[in-house]
């Protein structure tokens, strides 16, 4: 039954009178507290009379509490469960570069201290994205930024290193070309850490309290044995070909079994106390501790009542172990309860553990377990211990490698390659001679590729992940088919303002578009007040740009009742006094019973407020309807800056009174203004040449404010403390922290517990509190559209075109002399053949990101969504197994013929192996441990079926052309996880 028009109307308003769930999580979206990660605790341990025999200072996370919550069974506290900076994200090398045509050149910085930068020109799953990849590599770590590639515009090697901050050097940089290098690259990479993970897992019997009692259990309780076999799966270690943790599996040496699983393409062995020998004559068993004490990472499994005497670190002595993970079980209602000690100096890492820690689903519990001790290890390799000796090996490393390959640039290539020469091209009298060394080039980083995989140091991929979860950034379609170009925008209830092009829209998803205000009103700044019942917008530009206040319920009566549409002559009222010629404005978000605007026109700020009336808070603005909302506002102060501010943000005092502040951003620096007085303070100067402002983002962390500034690539946080004597203390201090972008955003969006930038083609999502990395979504044109409170943006959904056969038409016309022209072949094509573009709006909610508490389980009841390109393959389905489909024999004969056809010896098919013909299936339970039978666990999901319809027809090109190569590699459809050539795409957003 459709509805009349009227309906419409009046349905789509009562969605907008009533405040949404996101307007009121909107007002404390900057709000985040570091206490959902335990607290530092002095933890002392002491013997059986009482004396004290050790004592540390660890963070202990025992579930967060708040007092104000009431808990109900089947709630927690929001929890969600990623991996922290994962491989698929990070090892750009291995994802980007190996195995393709790149540029790599070295050379030394001011310091005389050397380094090597690599460059690679790669299309985003060939969504129409090209980008420049680039890794500096220095002693200090590796840097890795995108560049956006234009074809009008052309990119050398200087421009790159001053986008990295690197301007001196003591030599300009020299093109490597031999392909040997990819090796010596490789290497470096994998300094940042290993891919798989050794873990201790100690049994404590009930009352011991000193390691040699727990180091001495020989056997393990029955509840001690389902764990773990909750963990993984018992394995033989004599003959063993995986991953083996250090354990010996030749001579059994270190034990006859181990316990062993894979979790999300990451291999993880366990030194199980009760496994490894066990010496009578040893009371301190220095074979156990031997491996146990050397794992970074130990879980302890504790007998007894919760309220016996509890496992303390300080009770082991270890310098190495840094992370202990206590577990108890309850065999009343069979469930786990989780603690986390870390040693002071480890920084915070998620996910923090739910409010009660106790987790009766025993499959949660396992992947929390497992991320969680994931994300502590590579924590850990961030402490001083650790980096220290990381540096000083990169170091070497760095400085071997330049030994070697600088007597050869000196004596035959110091004529190839100039330092001003442009990326993409090379001399074309050189063409076949680059084409040849290309193609061994590829050749060789191909094999590389596989050898890396088959040996199990391959970064995990989309494969092994889970794709049925659903996660808190997952978007919804708002708006199918969206022409107009967006200016800005802001949500009213559940629908959108959007300033447009063809004027101000009012959108609502499975609604008609209702104009609210003609194209003669051009708004460039706009916030929806629906508490307030404002509409503050700032039109026009120049000289003639004003600020505007309209009463929403004025403007909703006007499209109600279909009055004539408001143009830019009707709004002469509306405009607010002393505002002509404002080019920026600030209202404070955090808003309680005074609303604050700062409006900047050129270099003064202009401070004006709402009135105070004490009968709106009782009667509501519904009485003052009758009155002008210009005549509610005031001005109080006019502010004089040095130069006029490019960004701007207002920031609330603890009292209110005297100490509000405004963060603005001019030249190279941010500065503290304070409202009341005038005077401003330097917050912070940045040593930069050039410097792009993109946010200066006001949070609370337990109630005191903070900012995270946003410039080029980088996110500081800094503390503000209130004003003291009249200046506020801004000093440096233990609570800031910063973090860099890939790419530089133009947009950043703060939503604890993450956050979100915004560039013109992906949304990197981030964490709040130490930055660490949890997903990148590649989304072509995007553009974000409003934030205040759900998240709106708009990108390119592609329609099917005849796009299919452009990659090889475009691998045909481009050189091979340009390094990776094959990577943006649809830049050039018409639009009859390309595919054909269609605008979309897309939704994020915010109630999604920051919401409080879900009901168990974490799994979305919805119906699961892929992310993948939006093409006729469209993987509806994965398989859950428990198994490895391919043993590591059958992984290495495939791998054999792989190498035999790349040096062209073998011409007849790759026959399918009895691993691909039919998938092993192991029980879930195992009465005989045996080899090569592993569980891997729900999230990691293999596609047999696709490898077995692909394995047929794969073969590595032989060829001197590159592209064909490489046009192979990006054509490939998704499949198995060591299907190299089509695995390190960049996941898309799912914008179907």
């Amino acid at each position: 039954m459709e509805l009349s028009s009227a309906e419409a109307v009046s349905t789509r308003f009562l969605g907008l009178t009533q405040r949404s769930v996101s307007e009121d999580l909107g007002c404390r979206r900057g709000e985040f507290s570091r206490k959902h990660y335990g607290s530092v605790e002095l933890l002392i341990s002491s013997d059986a009379d009482g004396a004290i025999q050790r004592a540390g200072r660890f963070r202990v996370e025992n579930g967060s509490s708040d007092d104000n919550t009431g808990y109900t069974p089947g709630t927690w506290h929001r929890t969600d469960v990623h991996l922290e900076n994962p491989e698929y994200y990070t090892r750009w090398y291995f994802k980007y570069f190996l195995g393709k045509v790149h540029q790599n050149y070295i050379g030394t910085d001011s310091e005389k201290n050397p380094f090597f930068l690599s460059v690679v020109l790669s299309d985003q799953n060939n969504q129409r994205v090209p980008q420049y990849h680039s890794i500096l590599w220095r002693k200090t770590g590796t840097q890795k930024i995108c560049l956006p590639y234009s074809p009008t515009k052309t990119l050398s090697v200087k421009s790159i290193l001053s986008a990295m901050s690197l301007e001196k050097f003591e030599k300009s940089p020299k093109e490597i070309f031999h392909p040997d290098i990819q090796k010596d690259l490789l290497v470096l990479e994998e300094q940042e850490g290993s891919v798989n993970f050794k873990f201790g897992v100690l049994y404590a019997k009930d009352g011991q309290l000193t390691d040699d009692e727990m180091f001495s259990n020989e056997t393990g309780s029955e509840n001690f044995q389902r764990f773990l076999h909750l963990l993984g799966d018992t394995i033989t270690l004599k003959g063993w070909t995986g991953y083996r943790g250090g354990l010996d599996t030749k001579n059994d040496t270190t034990g006859t079994f181990s316990v062993y699983t894979v979790y999300q393409g990451h291999e993880i062995m366990f030194h199980v106390s009760t496994m490894l020998p066990y010496s009578r004559e040893n009371r301190q068993q220095v074979e156990r501790k031997r491996h146990i004490g050397n794992d970074i990472v130990t879980i302890v499994f504790q007998e007894g009542e919760e309220t016996a005497p509890a496992f303390k670190p300080s009770m082991i002595r270890s310098h190495f172990t840094h992370i202990f993970a206590l577990v108890r079980y309850n065999e009343q209602n069979d469930s786990y309860r989780l603690k986390i000690f870390s040693e002071e100096s480890v920084p915070l890492f998620g996910p923090p553990l739910p409010s009660p820690p106790v987790f009766t689903n025993h499959q949660e519990f396992r992947d929390f377990v497992l991320v969680k001790l994931i994300n502590g290890e590579k924590a850990t390799l961030e402490t001083p211990t650790f980096s220290q000796k990381r540096q000083r090996t990169l170091d070497m490393l760095i400085r071997s490698l330049y030994q070697d390959l600088m007597p050869d640039l000196n004596k035959n290539m110091l004529n190839r390659r100039s330092f001003s020469d442009v990326l993409p091209e090379s001399p074309k009298s050189t063409r076949k001679k680059e084409e040849a060394r290309q193609a061994e080039f590829v050749r060789l980083g191909q094999a590389l590729k596989l050898k890396t995989a088959v040996k199990g140091d391959a970064p995990a991929t989309l494969a092994t992940t889970s794709f049925c979860k659903k996660e808190p950034w997952e978007s919804q379609s708002f708006c199918s088919n969206f022409p107009h170009e967006v200016v800005c925008a802001d949500s009213w209830g559940q629908s959108l303002l959007v300033s447009t092009d063809a004027g101000i829209l009012l959108i609502d998803d499975g609604q008609s578009t209702i104009q609210v205000f003609d194209k003669t009103l051009q708004i460039k700044q706009m916030h929806v007040l629906e508490a307030l019942d404002y509409l503050i917008a700032r039109t026009d530009k120049g000289k003639d740009s004003r600020l505007l206040v309209f009463r929403l319920s004025s403007v909703q009566k006007d499209i109600e009742t279909k009055q004539m549409i408001r143009s830019k002559y009707d709004c002469r009222e509306n405009k607010l006094e002393r505002t002509k010629g404002c080019h920026l404005y600030a209202i404070n978000t955090h808003h309680g019973s005074e609303l604050r605007i700062v409006v900047a026109i050129r270099n003064k700020l202009l401070l004006i407020t709402k009135k105070y009336n004490p009968c709106h808070s009782f009667t509501g603005s519904a009485l003052l309807s009758s009155e002008s909302p210009v005549e509610e506002f005031q001005y109080i102060r006019e502010i004089c800056l040095s130069d006029p501010p490019v960004v701007m943000t207002l920031v609330d005092g603890p009292t209110g009174d005297s100490d509000n502040m405004i963060c603005v951003a001019y030249r190279h620096q941010f500065d503290l203004v304070n409202e009341s007085t005038g005077e401003s303070y330097r917050l912070h100067h940045i040593e930069a040449n050039k410097v792009n402002f993109v946010a200066a983002i006001d949070v609370y962390e337990d109630g005191e404010a903070g900012l995270l500034l946003c410039y080029n690539y980088v996110c500081q946080y800094r503390k503000v403390y209130p004003f003291n004597g009249g200046s506020p203390l801004i000093q440096p201090s233990a609570y800031d922290f910063h973090f860099s972008w890939n790419q530089v955003p133009y947009a950043v969006v703060c939503a604890f517990p993450y956050i979100l930038a915004f560039t013109t083609d992906s949304i990197e999502i981030r964490l709040v509190v130490n930055g660490n990395l949890v997903h990148t979504a590649v989304v072509p044109e995007l553009q974000l559209v409003a934030s205040r409170s759900d998240i709106y943006f708009k990108a390119t959904a592609a329609v099917s075109g005849s796009s299919h056969s452009s990659s090889k038409e475009m691998s045909s016309r481009s050189s091979p002399q340009t390094p990776t022209a094959y990577e943006m072949p649809e830049c050039s094509l018409s639009s009859s053949e390309a595919e054909v573009p269609c605008k979309k709006l897309y939704k994020i909610p915010l109630s999604n990101l920051v919401g409080r508490s879900i009901e168990r389980p974490l799994k979305s009841p919805l119906t699961p969504k892929v992310i993948t390109t939006p093409t006729s393959n469209v993987i509806t389905s994965l398989p859950v197994t428990h198994s490895l489909s391919l043993s590591r024999m059958e992984i290495k004969e495939i791998a054999n013929r792989t190498r035999k056809e790349l040096l062209g010896i073998l011409d007849e098919p790759i026959p399918r192996t009895e691993g691909t013909q039919k998938q092993k299936k192991v029980p879930r339970r195992q009465s005989d441990p045996k080899q090569g039978a592993v569980r891997s666990t729900s999230s990691d999901r293999i596609i047999s079926a696709s490898f077995e319809s692909h394995s047929e027809g794969r073969h590595l090109s032989t060829s001197s052309d590159p592209d064909s190569v490489a046009n192979r590699e990006e054509s490939l459809p998704f499949s198995y996880p060591l299907h190299l050539t089509s695995l390190y795409d960049e996941d898309i957003i799912d914008l179907k």
